[in-house]
């Protein structure tokens, strides 16, 4: 798919992955509808990245501060995309939540609000989107998962299940709409330099979350830590070329191999980890 002249959205557009996306997009000639968390901050930064873009190319971008972790929010979004800019070419599904530890410690609301934003958000867009892309035989549905969602998250419960969730789901969209024009694209990176991996408190919150520091660590041992920029420049060549997986980290698929062929070694090999990270 050839991105100039095309109407993109992107969710979790204020900073990280999805503010390196509507960068990339915009360069090559997307007009761009992004969102993020109706928060003081999260606002100011959206708002930030479409200045930034018009500057550019005035007109050629537009924001909305809404909770796509709801139905609500995801109607609210795609409506004001299509007031903006019209019928959607590709939509870009990259909001995610990282909450919760083991069972006995994580809330029902850290398992809802991660299935909420991780899965449920790309169903509730895709299915108001599809109408109007099975009429017009096109349209493109991308989804920001992880390697955990091929893989395994030691530490949090609810990252890994929802992050298998969505690729699951992405790889059900491709099977079920392929032949009728529809195209889909799932990004499982590893570590990314944002700050989910690196939150600005965690040197506050260390202490009390080792859990979550102690699993970024071992994201960051397990292979390169990339810019956002450079998974943005994986993500467009993936588009262009209409390709399902996006790995911007190559050993993943390493890794997935000896998941597959040598299971029980793979589990095995992730216990001893967990035991080396948490001690237990």
């Amino acid at each position: 798919m050839n991105l100039d002249s095309t109407h993109v959205v992107v969710t979790g557009a204020a900073g990280g992955i999805g503010r390196a996306l509507a960068r990339r997009f915009h360069a090559a000639g997307a007009h761009l509808t992004i969102s993020d968390l109706d928060t003081e901050t999260d606002t100011a930064r959206l708002v930030a990245v479409s200045q930034e873009l018009n500057a550019k190319r005035p007109g050629s971008a537009v924001a909305l501060a809404t909770d796509i972790s709801t139905r609500d929010g995801n109607a609210a979004l795609i409506t004001f995309a299509r007031q903006n800019f019209g019928e959607v070419d590709l939509f870009f599904a990259n909001a995610g939540v990282g909450m919760g530890t083991d069972l006995a410690s994580t809330t029902d609301h850290a398992w809802e609000t991660s299935f909420n934003v991780n899965v449920h958000a790309h169903r509730w867009a895709a299915e108001m989107l599809m109408p109007e892309w099975l009429d017009r035989g096109r349209g493109y549905f991308c989804s920001t998962a992880s390697a955990a969602g091929l893989l395994a998250q030691i530490g949090s419960a609810p990252y890994s299940v929802t992050k298998h969730a969505a690729v699951a789901f992405a790889e059900w969209l491709s099977i079920t709409y392929h032949d009728r024009g529809i195209r889909v694209s799932c990004l499982c990176p590893q570590g990314v330099n944002t700050n989910m991996l690196n939150p600005p408190d965690m040197s506050a919150n260390a202490g009390t979350n080792k859990s979550f520091a102690s699993a970024g660590d071992v994201v960051k041992a397990a292979g390169a830590v990339l810019e956002p920029e450079d998974v943005a420049e994986a993500v467009l060549a993936a588009i262009e070329s209409e390709q399902f997986l996006i790995l911007p980290h190559p050993e993943v698929a390493t890794y997935m191999g000896t998941r597959a062929t040598q299971h029980e070694r793979w589990l095995g090999g992730m216990r001893k980890l967990q035991a080396r990270v948490f001690g237990s």
